[in-house]
């Protein structure tokens, strides 16, 4: 059995031990949820303050609404992911003041690797790899994903830094996986070009000296 599906299984019964009032239950649950619905929200809205509200608001409702999950539609991961994604939204429409930005150097590195190249054989080549993986690289990588559209933002935080699955991205993105799958595409494009860019502008400014 594959570990996504032990993992369903295992949050399958802790819901059912909470559902019938096993407290202890609950808190597994949170323990075991928490560290990847906080991560979510701060990579979307870069701020940390705002992240634990979000986080603590998604288990808030677990509490409330738990026959709100339906295990036919997906996992309670993806579940959780998208009431994250819902209070993010309403968060957003009342402060317009936040600057999204990534976070994790390991997880931006391995990401930056795995971007594809323009030429469309889908691997970098090692010596852009080298070149991305200078001393500025996270920092860039950062700002280039703070700087996504939100939809776009979404799919490459959960399919690239979560590890999500595309199936269950769509369940918490309520869209279709073709949707997650253009939309991932379309992403690393963008960033791959985000990236090239300072390198570019470095290499004429040294030309010009």
């Amino acid at each position: 059995m594959e570990m996504s599906q032990k993992s369903d299984l295992a949050d399958d019964r802790l819901l059912r031990r909470m559902l019938a009032g096993d407290e202890d239950a609950f808190t597994d649950l949170y323990r075991l949820k928490h560290p990847a619905i906080y991560r979510f929200a701060l990579h979307m809205s870069g701020n940390a303050a705002l992240a634990e509200d979000v986080t603590q608001e998604v288990f808030m409702a677990l509490i409330r609404e738990p026959g709100r999950f339906d295990p036919a539609r997906g996992s309670l991961g993806a579940f959780l992911f998208g009431i994250a994604r819902n209070h993010l939204r309403k968060r957003w429409e009342q402060e317009r003041r936040l600057v999204p930005i990534a976070h994790e150097s390991e997880e931006l590195g391995d990401f930056v690797a795995s971007l594809p190249s323009s030429n469309g054989s889908g691997a970098v080549p090692a010596s852009a790899v080298d070149d991305l993986e200078s001393l500025d690289t996270i920092g860039r990588v950062r700002r280039a994903i703070s700087t996504l559209p939100e939809n776009y933002r979404e799919v490459v935080v959960l399919c690239e830094l979560e590890e999500m699955s595309y199936e269950e991205a769509a369940v918490a993105l309520n869209c279709p996986v073709g949707t997650v799958r253009s939309r991932l595409h379309r992403a690393r494009a963008i960033l791959l070009e985000k990236l090239r860019e300072p390198r570019a502008a470095r290499r004429v400014s040294a030309l010009g000296k």
